[in-house]
């Protein structure tokens, strides 16, 4: 969000004049500015008066219980603090707020809810105060617009741990009863509010900056893109109701006027306004004041008036009662009705000039900014002729550009355009903050991964595709990168306004009846010696406990390397890690999703400068047996997120077998004689364990449920339940699988007994962590191993066998191991590879090892430190423990 514009004035009694809040409580008094008692403070903004407490009240600064009667408690936002602590308080108003930010962020260019803002920083906020809200977002990358010498922390107040420790002073700075301290939302570390400027202001990322992306390390250029783009985050739009328009008891009504306040041109257009209560009695600098407070407008109420709608007639009765009807026209307000007086415009006094704040855009200004005075005449040119003089800057003006947030000017009339900019809205103009910075004529690139295209193609082809359905500027355009294997390309385009126009193009885009994905894709730069994290989140496993990870992640990690596998699957993230020499990979879901980023970290490892990153989970699904063999747990029950990803970062690494299943449905009758075709051959990948019979039966059935009624199945629990539904109406089911299979190992046949179901284990784990090949030594088997290259071929002789087996109370038929299976199929049969089930018609069925090795990450058996000694030291507390929502 960008700041003021305007210098202040320094006197701070002036200050806590401005800065009281819109009169809106049923017993607050109404008081003239001049007759109301002020309280010095080191913060800016607050107005604060003395109040008497009637009920246990804690200090907002020092968190401390206040005692006695009396307390000190801001009138704009209800800040309470004792005494003592107004010499020391160095929390700002909520009304300057937004002046004090430096690095401002494009607001999104349409109407989000208040839900996806959370996902990326926290804010909760009212549709109708999303305005006033100050964009207190991370800055995850670079943009190329200011890049700082030196990496700072954080810092965000409130919502502490009750055991934190203030950094400085050691004592506790958390609170369970009001919302006090602050801690770096990058490092952890918390600390009073008067201590903090005691903290040397570089933050070292704190534990997890072994595995995180540095904010230095990215570069996006995000102009026209919301936060929301920029972080991949669907965008679901929920109006949220009002909560302005609350009904009051006919006493207050009939004291109480209404009056409906736009902030300039701007908001009349729109038709967005703010309800200001009034007494019945109230002069015309109250009003004014009373109107200021609405919109947070920290200046003098001599300054500005109030005209009528419609017309430009001025509020000047010290009585506004005559002018605007009587009591009862609350409702007529709401209605948005019109009588004559119910709804003004605030605007500024005329006046002949302003005073501006210019911004060096430099690292090491000597001056945080200078104060320059503007006309009607004056230019960008003379501005910036007269700033670096102040600045004591020898450089020309023709090397230096300047960066207008929400008002663009380029050598035009400066002045002019400020005056005319405070009639258009005054919190837009009290909110825009001037830079100055070096003009580097910085060439524009973004890349946007369009996915969803046909898979296979030519490069030729493809271009025509794109230019056919998104009709791409080629003077602007370029396709980089072409992932034929999985129906994507990425585009490099040279302006903006192109790039948002194919980014909204595409998401409306169909090609062969398939929608079209449209991501925008960070450039990521860094040094061999980092290996940050690369994480994959499935939202809709674990019963949207997915979901919730994927809040915890980005908080914690940098939101560019946390990605939604719902939204462009895997190649996303594997395409923007694509030049990182070491990186390791989370995934968070099922074996399914576990089996789907492996299949495509195999189709594009040879374009990753890291070829075989190591991958660790989190089990989110119904069986996670790979999840169990790698010690990971049987699967999420709301872990710390932190924890986890220490975890993670102290896991090793071991090595994993896949194999490559053929799948070639053939004709193979005697009359057939093997060589007519039925399907063309397939080929899938198998990870842990590939089932024929009784086994992939009770999967197709569980699966043909779930499609039917995917909102009942939520939780794992439920999941399991209708798993034995199912297997329990396949009790009596008989197959003679012995005769419709013809099984070869290696070079050997192996005669088959008499079961209904077979199974070839990668993992020794199945069913939801049975071990189906069992403990037991054998002299004519080895150990079953994930490294070993060799499969474990296991019968079962119907359902009844299975739940001994998931009992624990018997284990499979073991019929061979090998490193190369065919199998004879002679009639059509269920079969499930990694939970995936269908029926695969006669032929022949080949399993061998796929390639080389997959390096895994397997939790490490080492205690963890419990949670009470990283609580002793802030910097490896777990930022997300202390979460409690804004």
């Amino acid at each position: 969000m960008a700041d003021s514009g305007r210098a202040r004035p320094g006197d701070p009694d002036a200050a806590d004049s401005r800065t009281a809040s819109p009169v809106t409580g049923k017993k607050r008094a109404q008081q003239s500015p001049g007759l109301r008692a002020k309280y010095q403070t080191s913060a800016t903004g607050h107005c604060f008066k003395k109040v008497t407490l009637t009920k246990p009240t804690f200090c907002h600064s020092c968190s401390d219980f206040i005692w006695g009667l009396i307390g000190f408690l801001c009138e704009v936002c209800n800040f309470m603090c004792h005494e003592k602590c107004l010499k020391t308080l160095r929390s700002v108003c909520s009304c300057m707020t937004p002046s004090l930010v430096q690095v401002s962020h494009k607001p999104p260019t349409r109407q989000v809810p208040r839900e996806p803002l959370r996902h990326v920083c926290e804010l909760h906020v009212h549709a109708d105060c999303a305005v006033f809200s100050c964009a207190d977002c991370r800055s995850c990358h670079q943009d190329g617009m200011m890049e700082p010498d030196t990496f700072h922390h954080h810092w965000r107040e409130g919502n502490l741990a009750s055991a934190a420790r203030c950094e400085v002073c050691r004592r506790s700075c958390g609170s369970s009863d009001v919302l006090s301290g602050i801690r770096c939302e990058w490092c952890g570390i918390t600390s009073h509010a008067a201590c903090y400027l005691s903290v040397a202001p570089e933050c070292t990322v704190g534990r997890l900056r072994c595995m995180l992306l540095h904010p230095a390390c990215v570069r996006l250029d995000s102009r026209n893109f919301s936060k929301m783009h920029c972080y991949r985050i669907t965008e679901i739009f929920v109006m949220s109701k009002s909560d302005d328009d609350e009904e009051d008891d006919g006493d207050a009504v009939l004291r109480k006027q209404f009056l409906k306040v736009f902030d300039g041109d701007d908001a009349v257009k729109r038709g967005h306004f703010r309800l200001v209560s009034l007494l019945r009695a109230t002069k015309n600098e109250e009003v004014v004041e009373a109107a200021l407070r609405a919109f947070y407008l920290p200046d003098e109420p001599h300054d500005f008036e109030l005209q009528e709608v419609g017309g430009q007639q001025r509020l000047h009765s010290d009585d506004i009662l005559n002018r605007n009807g009587g009591p009862d026209n609350k409702g007529t307000l709401r209605d948005g009705g019109g009588g004559g007086g119910e709804a003004w415009i605030l605007r500024a006094k005329p006046r002949d000039g302003e005073v501006v704040k210019v911004y060096a855009g430099w690292p090491k200004a000597g001056a945080a900014f200078v104060s320059v005075s503007v006309s009607r005449s004056s230019t960008a040119a003379t501005v910036l002729s007269e700033v670096l003089s102040q600045l004591g800057r020898q450089v020309s003006t023709s090397s230096c550009a300047h960066t207008l947030l929400c008002v663009c000017v380029c050598f035009l009339s400066l002045g002019a355009c400020c005056l005319f900019s405070s009639q258009v809205s005054l919190r837009q103009m009290n909110q825009t903050r001037f830079y100055i910075m070096e003009d580097r004529n910085r060439a524009v690139q973004v890349s946007l991964l369009i996915g969803g295209l046909p898979t296979l193609l030519t490069t030729e082809e493809y271009s025509q595709l794109i230019q056919e359905h998104l009709t791409i500027k080629s003077h602007l355009v370029t396709i980089s990168h072409i992932y034929g294997s999985q129906g994507a390309v990425v585009l490099q385009i040279s302006c903006f306004s192109e790039a948002e126009r194919i980014y909204m193009l595409a998401k409306d885009t169909t090609v062969n009846n398939k929608p079209l994905t449209s991501l925008v894709v960070p450039e990521i730069t860094v040094t061999p010696d980092v290996s940050p994290l690369l994480v994959f989140v499935n939202p809709k496993s674990g019963g949207l406990k997915g979901r919730e990870l994927l809040y915890s992640f980005r908080k914690l990690l940098n939101p560019h390397q946390v990605f939604d596998i719902s939204n462009g699957g895997p190649l996303a993230g594997l395409h923007t890690f694509r030049d990182v020499p070491s990186f390791r990979v989370l995934v968070c879901g099922g074996d399914g999703t576990v089996g789907w980023v492996l299949g495509v970290l195999e189709a594009v490892r040879h374009k990753l400068a890291c070829a075989e990153p190591p991958i660790g989970i989190v089990p989110l699904g119904t069986g996670n047996d790979l999840a169990r063999v790698l010690r990971w747990g049987p699967g999420y029950s709301g872990e710390d997120p932190h924890h986890i990803l220490v975890c993670v970062d102290e896991a090793e690494e071991v090595q994993m077998d896949r194999w490559t299943i053929l799948l070639d449905a053939q004709d193979v009758s005697e009359d057939g004689k093997d060589n007519g075709f039925l399907e063309p051959p397939k080929i899938v990948q198998m990870n842990n364990y590939f089932g024929l019979g009784i086994d992939a039966e009770l999967s197709l059935d569980f699966h043909q449920a779930r499609e039917d009624e995917p909102d009942k199945f939520t939780s794992r629990f439920h999941n399991k339940g209708v798993y034995v539904k199912v297997g329990l109406q396949k009790i009596s089911h008989t197959r003679s699988l012995h005769k419709e299979l013809q099984l070869q190992v290696d070079t050997h046949t192996v005669p088959l007994p008499n079961i209904e179901g077979l199974i070839f284990l990668n993992i020794p784990s199945w069913g939801s962590g049975a071990d189906l090949w069992g403990s037991e030594v054998d002299g004519r088997h080895e150990k079953p191993r994930i490294d070993d290259g060799l499969l474990e071929v296991v019968g079962v002789t119907g359902v009844v066998h299975m739940g001994q087996v998931q009992s624990g109370l018997r284990s499979g038929i073991r019929i061979a191991q090998g490193n190369y299976i065919r199998l004879t199929v002679s009639k059509p049969i269920p079969v499930q590879v990694d939970g995936e089930p269908w029926i695969q018609p006669p032929g022949h069925i080949i399993i061998s090892a796929a390639g080389p090795k997959v390096r895994m990450l397997r939790k490490s058996k080492q205690k963890q430190k419990k949670p009470s000694v990283a609580v002793k030291d802030g910097r490896s507390e777990s930022p997300s423990s202390r979460d409690g929502g804004h």
